[in-house]
């Protein structure tokens, strides 16, 4: 019989986040910290607006770009918090998750057996790579560094850079690490995109939550709005994970063939989902901020603890992750987690789920209740200490 599969697809690995779901989702007692999902139910607004499309009979195709109501909307949410403007007609697209941005604009801007090369700095979501591949691109690997605060930096930028690079992914605020990067780390970046005619795929998914100033997109950036494709959703910063919306913004010359592959992959997103995200981009700034000060304080706390357990970790302002760092104890990531999983029924993500250099690492993420993170961080202090005590032979 002919192999019926494809060999990209069969040597693409599996996504490394899901291994410990799977198992502790067996385990009696267990705290997952490792999901990246808000623990916020929807704002109750938004809800009524998705149950209302449905009670007045809309439950028809949108058009393929998505509703003239919600791109209106992104227009002018866009320039009311990130101050850059884009066209509603032309500019302006509604995916299925910020997920399916990113696999279609990567799609339209690679030419598969080119060997056109795609920038990934990591640790990042696991996405990138397979995508890259899965668009006939060559990924090129950027290992940042805890030194650098995970931020990416011009003199590591430079240092991948070859004649065949295109394209740069921009994925800040950062999952896992919860890097930033702020105005004059994106200027640094600009100025080097622009010199050596590159195009940036700018991941913003999380760009609501970000606690040291306002998040600044490279979009907004002197002649970068031409070179960069936005992604971003409602996923995190509404919590509408479950809804399924995202958006792209991007110059229209490249939009269009990104609608090409949405339009005959997709057809459109969800249409009750995108009345709801009608409504939380018009009427969800409070929530949102009350979200984002409920993850500060979560994000604070975490901190707090990782010191009192002498567990190093670079301070986050971003996301809703840290990344302590469990070097110290000779033993990788994956081994750490397992025993963690195993002893003390606390689920996290190996770092080498996001990359190579990921490892001795840990993502763990505060989208849980101050109760339950207060409960995980016991046990995970009892697991440090013990594991202390077998490195000084007690």
């Amino acid at each position: 019989m002919r192999n019926p599969l494809s060999d990209t697809i069969v040597q693409i690995p599996p996504s490394g986040i899901r291994k410990f779901f799977d198992i502790v989702s067996e385990m009696k007692d267990a705290i997952s910290l490792g999901v990246g999902e808000p623990d916020f139910d929807t704002p109750w607004h938004i809800r009524e607006e998705g149950i209302y499309s449905l009670e007045r009979g809309r439950t028809f195709y949108t058009s393929n770009a998505g509703l003239k109501e919600l791109k209106e909307e992104i227009s002018r949410y866009m320039k009311r918090r990130y101050h850059v403007l884009y066209d509603y007609a032309g500019e302006i697209m509604v995916t299925v998750g910020g997920s399916e941005a990113i696999d279609i604009a990567l799609r339209a801007m690679i030419n598969p057996g080119a060997g056109e090369e795609v920038l990934i700095p990591q640790p990042s979501y696991v996405s990138y790579v397979p995508c890259t591949i899965l668009a006939g691109g060559v990924p090129v690997v950027i290992e940042l560094e805890a030194k650098d605060e995970f931020r990416l930096t011009p003199e590591k930028l430079l240092e991948k850079l070859t004649p065949n690079t295109k394209i740069l992914i921009l994925p800040f605020p950062n999952n896992p690490t919860g890097a930033i990067m702020e105005k004059e780390d994106l200027e640094a970046i600009a100025k080097i995109i622009i010199e050596k005619d590159l195009f940036v795929i700018s991941d913003e998914i999380y760009s609501e939550l970000t606690y040291k100033g306002d998040h600044t997109t490279i979009a907004s950036l002197p002649g970068m709005k031409e070179r960069t494709v936005l992604i971003n959703g409602f996923s995190k910063a509404f919590a509408m994970t479950g809804w399924r919306l995202g958006y792209a913004c991007a110059p229209e010359l490249i939009l269009t063939q990104m609608l090409k592959i949405h339009q005959f992959a997709i057809m459109c997103a969800p249409t009750t989902s995108q009345y709801a995200g009608v409504d939380a981009l018009r009427n969800s700034d409070e929530d949102v901020k009350n979200m984002r000060e409920a993850y500060n304080q979560r994000r604070r706390y975490l901190m707090h603890a990782f010191r009192e357990m002498g567990l190093e970790c670079f301070e986050p302002y971003g996301a809703f992750y840290t990344f302590p760092c469990i070097k110290r104890f000779g033993m990788s990531s994956d081994e750490f987690a397992t025993r963690l999983l195993q002893e003390e029924k606390v689920a996290v993500v190996p770092g080498t789920a996001f990359g190579d250099c990921g490892e001795g690492y840990l993502r763990i993420s505060y989208a849980y209740s101050l109760d339950d993170l207060k409960k995980a961080l016991e046990r995970i202090k009892r697991f440090v200490d013990r594991l202390d005590g077998e490195k000084a032979g007690l």
